[in-house]
């Protein structure tokens, strides 16, 4: 339970910085609202984005795994649509958000574990 918690305190921070940092293309009406759109990019990609990655399978194997981009680009804009406190401006701004946040999203697990390989056993 505690590592399914961290996980989302780690999303929420990475999509609350994203919007931050994409300013007026990515609007995100608080933190609470961070914390929504980690959970149905959670559910999201647990429930929908391995069907979509099955489905387009072959463009994914023509583009070289290019395609995984779009996939994800479309769970955002999907998450857009099923939030009101969240709104991405179009396909390619949910793009580099998607991109955005999972470069923020690795810096801020590799940071947590980095401090917990370090304790002493």
């Amino acid at each position: 339970m505690r590592s399914i918690l961290l996980r989302l305190l780690v999303n929420t921070l990475s999509v609350f910085f994203t919007a931050w940092i994409l300013g007026d293309a990515v609007r995100l009406d608080g933190f609470t609202s961070a914390i929504g759109v980690a959970i149905v990019l959670g559910l999201l990609n647990v429930f929908i984005k391995p069907l979509l990655v099955i489905f387009t399978l072959p463009a994914t194997l023509f583009t070289f795994g290019l395609f995984l981009f779009v996939i994800n680009a479309l769970v955002i804009m999907l998450a857009d649509s099923m939030l009101s406190s969240f709104h991405v401006a179009n396909f390619w701004w949910a793009l580099l958000f998607s991109l955005v946040l999972s470069f923020i999203n690795s810096l801020l697990r590799n940071l947590g574990e980095d401090r917990q390989s370090q304790e002493p056993y």
